[in-house]
This record gives C-alpha cells, sequence and structure tokens, in this order.
C-alpha cells in the first residue's frame, strides 16, 4: 500500500474515532499493526484535522460566547471551560515530570476498552436515575478536568468518554450539554497538545524526513471525515443513550485481547 492510501485510511480511522467515546488511540494502533507505525508529526496532523472539523461545527456557538463574553453567563462558562483546561495541564505537566504514563501498547488499551466500556453502562445506568439538568457547574468542570486528565495518561480510556461521563456523573446529566462542554474543551486541549508535538518534532528535526503532501492529504480527510461524524454524534444522542459504544468498545476490547492470546497482534 502506498503512503498516500495509507495516510488516507489512517485519517478516517481519525476522524471517525476521535470525538466519538471509542478511543481513537486504541484504532490507530490497531490500524498501524498493519500500516506501520506513523511519527509524531503525522499524528499531530490527523488530531488536527479532527480539531478543525470540530470547530467548524461549533463556530457559532464559539463566536456567540466570545461576543457576548460581557453577559454574565457566558462568562461563567468560558471560565469553567479556562478552569477544566488549566486542572488539565497542571495535572498533566506533574505526570509528565514523574513519568507516569500508561505504553501505548495493545494490551493495556484492550484492558481500558473493555474497562471503559463495562464504566460507560454503568454510568448510563445512574445517569438515567438523576433528574436532567443541562447546566455545567464549576464543580462539574473540575471532574471534567481531572477525568481529560486521566484520559491523557491512560491510552484507550477516550478522552470524550471520560469527559462527557464525567460531566454527566458530575451534575450535567443532559447528554447533549455534557458532549458540547466536553467537545468545547478538547478544542484548547488538543490544539497545546498539538502544539507541543508539533515543536518536540520540529526542535529534534523530525520534520525534515516527513512528506508533507501525505501529511497534507491525511489532514484534509481527518477533517472531513471527523465533520460527518461529530454531526451524526450530535443528532444521534438526543434521542439515544451511548449504551451502543459501551458494548462496541467491549467487544473490540475482548477481540483484541483474544488477538494476542493467539498471537495475531503483538
Amino acid at each position: 500500500m502506498t503512503a498516500a492510501w495509507a495516510a488516507v485510511l489512517l485519517g478516517i480511522i481519525e476522524g471517525i474515532t476521535e470525538f466519538l467515546p471509542v478511543s481513537s488511540t486504541g484504532h490507530l494502533l490497531i490500524a498501524e499493526q498493519w500500516l506501520g507505525a506513523r511519527s509524531d508529526l503525522f499524528n499531530v496532523a490527523i488530531q488536527a484535522g479532527a480539531i478543525l472539523a470540530v470547530v467548524l461545527i461549533y463556530r457559532q456557538r464559539l463566536w456567540r460566547l466570545l461576543r457576548d463574553l460581557p453577559r454574565a453567563e457566558n462568562r461563567t462558562y468560558a471560565g469553567q471551560l479556562a478552569l477544566a483546561f488549566l486542572i488539565t495541564a497542571v495535572l498533566g505537566l506533574v505526570a509528565v515530570r514523574l513519568g507516569f504514563k500508561l505504553p501505548v501498547s495493545v494490551r493495556p488499551v484492550a484492558w481500558a476498552l473493555v474497562l471503559g466500556g463495562v464504566w460507560m453502562l454503568a454510568a448510563e445506568a445512574i445517569a438515567a436515575r438523576l433528574r436532567p439538568r443541562a447546566q455545567v457547574t464549576w464543580p462539574v468542570a473540575v471532574v471534567v478536568g481531572v477525568a481529560q486528565m486521566l484520559a491523557g495518561l491512560f491510552p484507550g480510556l477516550s478522552r470524550s468518554a471520560s469527559t462527557i461521563f464525567a460531566a454527566m456523573l458530575g451534575g450535567t446529566r443532559d447528554r447533549s450539554a455534557a458532549t458540547e462542554f466536553s467537545f468545547l474543551l478538547g478544542i484548547p486541549t488538543m490544539f497545546a497538545a498539538g502544539g507541543y508535538e508539533l515543536w518536540h518534532a520540529l526542535r529534534h528535526g523530525d520534520a525534515v524526513h516527513e512528506r508533507w503532501d501525505v501529511l497534507g492529504v491525511a489532514f484534509v480527510v481527518s477533517a472531513i471525515t471527523a465533520f460527518a461524524a461529530v454531526k451524526w454524534l450530535l443528532g444521534y444522542i438526543r434521542t439515544h443513550r451511548y449504551t451502543l459504544f459501551a458494548w462496541y468498545r467491549m467487544a473490540l476490547g475482548g477481540a483484541l485481547l483474544a488477538a494476542l492470546g493467539l498471537g495475531w497482534v503483538r
């Protein structure tokens, strides 16, 4: 398979899985078993495409938030996003300094998929018994910030799953409101993480050997695919729970553990 076609496939996988609660890390790790590992700069490119898609989808919401920032509710919401981001950044830096992060390999990712699916089912059951509430509170922002940091330390948990269900259990019972807060928080968080990886790659000369045409293809494909995936998800959760994704995670994680046992993946 040519580098361009591999980039297209990886861009599609990233675009579909980055914001769905199924773990983009796990899916890319599986794909790389057959397509080969990609550089950090390549991963930054496809992730940036997915983030751009979310920015475009929420462009009117972001514009209203900035335009009407003097309004108390908008200042509060922006402050909650900033607090969650800062919690993630500070705790994440502490974890990096301490060298705490699980390896990005099939076995821990498979277990994270399974356990994350079980947790999603339990969280949905608990949230269903609680009174619906769309408001994001300051405690929710704190809980979501911590959940986002933990998702970064445990590959396979899924950033979106961790933050959405943290918000739902923390007090924002409405799925649409919890999902919106998770996705809006993901914009600065993922841009910051991607910017750091890009700086690191440029600083160490990793970009010299990259094919920029392939990066461009992967970026565009990821953006288009993520746009379609997120638009579909936002419509889906208006009338459905996240249960389907939980069962999918458990099935995929179980299949990976079985494949490991049979020696089909490593």
